[in-house]
C-alpha cells in the first residue's frame, strides 16, 4: 500500500509523473555457505522487488509524459565480489531488469537506466552490519580497490542521475552507468 501510496499522492499532487527514480536498497554480508532464504528474500524483496513494482505503477504515468526512470544499482551488479552473495544476486537483477523495461518501452518514448555506484560516503556498509572500525577499514581499502583511489560522494551519484534523467541524455536508455570510481575496470583482490 506504501508504494501504490508513493505514485497516487505524487501524480495527484503534481498532476503528472516526469521522472521515477527506484533508490531503494539495503545491504547484507554472506556466502552461499551461511546467507538464509530469508536474508535472500529480504535483500530481493527491498532491491528487486519494490521497483519492479513501483515501476510497474509509473509506467502508465511515464508513457503519457515521455518520461523517463533511473535505477539505483551497483557495481555489485557489473562484478562479482565474495561475501555479499544475495546483495550481488539483488543488483543484477536490478540491471537486468534495467535492460529488459528499457526495451520493452523504448518504442513508447520512455527511458530506463542504471547507476552503479561503487562505494559511497553513506551509511550502507554501517546499516549491513560493519563496525565503526571495520567500516573506516573498508573505506581505507577503497585506496587499492577504486582506481581514483576513493570513496565516491553522493553528490556524485546524484549528479550522474540527474544527467539521465535529463533531456541531455535523450539518447541513452537500457545503459548501466558505473559512478564507481573506475572500481568496475579493475581485478578484484
Amino acid at each position: 500500500k506504501d508504494i501504490e501510496n508513493i505514485i497516487n499522492s505524487t501524480v495527484d499532487h503534481y498532476g503528472q509523473l516526469d521522472v521515477l527514480v527506484n533508490n531503494a536498497g539495503i545491504l547484507e554480508t554472506g556466502s552461499i555457505e551461511n546467507t538464509s532464504l530469508a536474508q535472500y528474500d529480504r535483500l530481493m524483496n527491498t532491491n528487486v522487488r519494490s521497483i519492479y513494482y513501483l515501476t510497474m505503477l509509473a509506467v502508465p504515468h511515464l508513457i503519457k509524459t515521455k518520461g523517463n526512470i533511473v535505477n539505483v544499482s551497483s557495481v555489485n551488479g557489473i562484478r562479482s565480489f565474495p561475501g555479499v552473495l544475495a546483495y550481488n544476486v539483488s543488483k543484477a537483477s536490478v540491471d537486468q531488469f534495467t535492460r529488459c523495461v528499457a526495451l520493452e518501452l523504448a518504442l513508447k518514448g520512455v527511458r530506463v537506466n542504471a547507476v552503479n555506484p561503487g562505494v559511497i560516503l553513506t551509511e550502507l556498509q554501517k546499516r549491513g552490519g560493519l563496525s565503526d572500525d571495520q567500516y573506516r577499514a573498508f573505506l581505507e581499502r577503497t585506496k587499492e580497490t577504486h582506481a581514483l583511489g576513493r570513496p565516491g560522494k553522493p553528490d556524485e551519484v546524484a549528479a550522474t542521475i540527474a544527467f539521465l534523467a535529463s533531456d541531455l541524455a535523450s539518447n541513452i536508455t537500457g545503459a548501466s552507468v558505473p559512478v564507481d570510481g573506475g572500481r568496475h575496470a579493475m581485478c578484484p583482490r
